[in-house]
């Protein structure tokens, strides 16, 4: 078995980066504010799609029987 030895500072992880830098307790609020935005978006993206989706698929149903 090939063991390999890692250099700690070769890694680019940027939450290992983050981790170093908030070692002193506290948080930025700025951080934390985007991150939520951002989850929101990425809800309300998929939310749309949904509903979209659903739209087409009725629209297309009520084509259909419509002949």
């Amino acid at each position: 078995m090939i063991s390999e030895k890692i250099n700690p500072q070769i890694i680019q992880d940027p939450e290992v980066k983050n981790k170093n830098k908030l070692s002193s307790g506290r948080v930025d609020i700025n951080h934390l504010i985007a991150r939520v935005r951002k989850e929101k978006n990425a809800e309300n993206r998929t939310n749309l799609i949904f509903f979209s989706l659903i739209i087409i698929l009725v629209l297309i149903v009520g084509i259909i029987l419509s002949f």
